[in-house]
């Protein structure tokens, strides 16, 4: 009987007989649609596959313990505040935040600034505002205490009474007489510089816990040149300064700007108080001022000395907490250092930071957005700085590198249990530099992720060989694989081998990372990204405020404000047309704060910049 005479015939049955008729129809070509299928080799669910087309943005609200990122605090006129930068940090989902340098000078946080008056310390309004923000935003933050100041360090026979900070554009080494950079080196200058030290930590205690001594002092941001046994006599006084402060507070041995295990075991010999360690910092820059990929910080770029053989005296030197905790909290691969571009950074800067998360070092990058009234110029940034040009405050292709990385594998842990099989590539048999690397990690909800790439040194204008492998992972309980391209952020199905359930095929292999992860791997909602360039201006008896809304399929905007230091209570909420409101009933006599957030079906975005008036 063809088709449409069955038809017929079922049309022309009552409607119940017709109903039974059907849905015995529909079983029996279900059961041979999936018979047919399956004989290919393919499966009825191969079909309803879902997956996002790219990774989608995690933001720091969502991450509890991923990566940092340096940064500039907002300085006038060179990194407003209101400017589209600041929150960028939130939509990509920073984690943490190592702040106190402006670029290579101090910055609001450092002594020179919180003790410009002998025996005064204060803090500006504004930096009560970053550190909110920060912490309101999710980030977790780290301080760097330092540098000198000169009513105490300077080598003058005659020292002020008052200073004024120098602006950013200074640089050590900066020998002269009133200089920053001179450190407290007697009993005297230690005594003023931790008294400084305890009237910060208390100030900021409840929302920072992570102090810092110093940056880089092994060259000569500590004057005239490093010198171990000086910083370690420096630190025996700031671990009990920080802690008797703040017994929750955690003490950083300040990064190291080369990993040299011997200034680091002279400074701890100087200073007898391993235990009181928290944190272990360094810096890696493979090749500064040179293209060199980040996985040579332990094959080469520093001679005989590398991360891994720091890491290693540490940990066995006498006295050290056995939880010590190893942060590379200065890294990064710069655009325009010789032999490099902007597409070598964007695949340098994922791979030294898994590179480091396998083995279990978190990565700060340095950084977010450069002041280019500083040394560095726009060199810098993950961010484009301000230069009167067409592209100021735009990304580049490294921050959404940076971006991606954050959502794939914050708060993930290496899983040894994922085992990663070299694969077999005919090309590379004599090609010693291109090692391969693979990681396996695991999600707090125990979901698998593989990162590889090959450790290659990569080439200006994004050229490499085209190259595909089987790949074999095994113990990863993935069950749809999908491939991830960590740079571009796109992803695309896979499937496994036929008759195999550990086995990839013609995979592509590359010297940027690629990800495998399955399917439901990406199971956080998208959040709006946060509003920025708020600002406010009077009209009449009104406070007129105005912002920019940005991308993540917003609704509506959520005004909030605070009188002086009061808590802040919601104000205004705002179709997402309308990026304006005038606050017309407002207390006075004390100083007025706002900020707004953007909002979604999936939730809220990280607050924006925080205006202050005065009324």
């Amino acid at each position: 009987m063809r088709c449409c005479d069955i038809i017929r015939a079922v049309l022309g049955l009552r409607p119940k007989e017709r109903f039974k008729i059907m849905c015995a129809s529909i079983r029996r070509t279900t059961f041979w649609l999936a018979f047919v299928l399956a004989a290919a080799g393919l499966s009825p669910a191969a079909e309803k596959r879902t997956f996002p087309s790219r990774v989608p943005p995690k933001r720091s609200s969502q991450v509890h313990n991923g990566f940092g990122i340096n940064s500039d605090l907002p300085r006038v006129p060179y990194l407003p505040w209101d400017r589209w930068w600041w929150t960028r940090m939130f939509d990509a989902g920073v984690s943490w935040i190592r702040i106190g340098q402006y670029e290579n000078s101090s910055d609001y946080t450092s002594w020179d600034w919180v003790e410009q008056k002998r025996g005064v310390y204060q803090v500006f309004p504004e930096l009560e505002d970053y550190v909110d923000s920060l912490v309101d935003n999710g980030v977790q933050v780290q301080v760097q205490l330092h540098y000198g100041n000169p009513m105490y360090t300077s080598p003058s026979g005659v020292k002020p009474d008052s200073i004024t900070p120098a602006p950013g554009s200074f640089h050590n080494a900066d020998r002269s007489l009133y200089s920053a950079f001179w450190p407290p080196k007697t009993p005297e200058q230690i005594d003023a510089f931790t008294r400084y030290v305890r009237w910060i930590v208390n100030h900021f205690r409840g929302r920072i816990h992570h102090w810092a001594l110093w940056n880089e002092q092994d060259i000569d941001y500590w004057n005239p040149k490093g010198n171990p046994e000086e910083y370690g006599r420096l630190l025996r006084a700031f671990v009990p300064a920080v802690r008797e402060t703040d017994p929750q507070a955690k003490v950083i041995y300040g990064g190291l700007a080369d990993p040299t295990s011997d200034f680091a075991r002279r400074s701890l010999d100087a200073c007898q108080c391993a235990s009181g360690i928290d944190v272990f910092a360094y810096h890696t820059y493979p090749g500064y001022g040179r293209n060199l990929n980040p996985e040579t910080m332990d094959t080469g770029a520093y001679g005989k000395e590398s991360p891994s053989k720091l890491r290693e005296l540490v940990r066995h030197y006498s006295g050290i907490r056995s939880d010590i905790v190893f942060w590379d909290d200065e890294f990064n691969s710069i655009p325009a250092w010789d032999g490099s571009d902007e597409s070598v950074q964007a695949k340098y800067v994922p791979r030294g930071m898994i590179y480091n998360w396998a083995a279990g070092v978190r990565t700060f990058v340095w950084l977010l957005a450069a002041g280019t009234d500083g040394n560095e110029y726009d060199d810098f940034g993950f961010i484009h700085g301000l230069r009167n040009l067409p592209d100021d405050f735009t990304p580049r292709p490294v921050y959404a590198a940076y971006e991606n990385t954050n959502a794939l594998f914050s708060d993930t842990k290496p899983d040894p249990g994922i085992k990663i099989e070299r694969p077999q590539i005919p090309e590379l048999r004599n090609r010693a530099g291109f090692p391969f690397f693979g990681y396996g990690f695991r999600s707090p909800k125990g979901k698998a992720i593989v990162a590889y790439w090959l450790g290659a040194h990569s080439n200006a204008g994004n050229a490499f060989p085209r190259l595909q492998a089987n790949l074999t992972v095994r113990n990863t309980g993935i069950r749809h694989p999908v491939l991830i391209d960590v740079v571009s952020g796109e992803i695309s199905a896979l499937e496994w081998k036929k008759g195999a359930e550990d086995v990839l095929e013609s995979l592509p292999v590359k010297d940027s990372i690629l990800a495998i992860a399955d399917e439901s791997y990406f199971d956080w909602p998208v959040l709006p990204e946060a509003p920025s360039g708020l600002i406010a201006r009077s009209d009449g008896n009104s406070i007129v405020l105005s912002w920019a809304i940005h991308g993540g399929d917003t609704k509506s905007s959520v005004l909030e404000r605070r009188a002086g230091n009061g808590p802040w209570t919601s104000l205004s909420t705002q179709p997402v047309s309308r990026s304006e409101y005038a606050d017309a009933d407002f207390p006075t006599g004390q100083t007025l704060s706002y900020r707004v957030s953007a909002v979604n079906d999936s939730g809220c975005s990280a607050y924006s910049n925080i205006v202050r008036v005065e009324r």
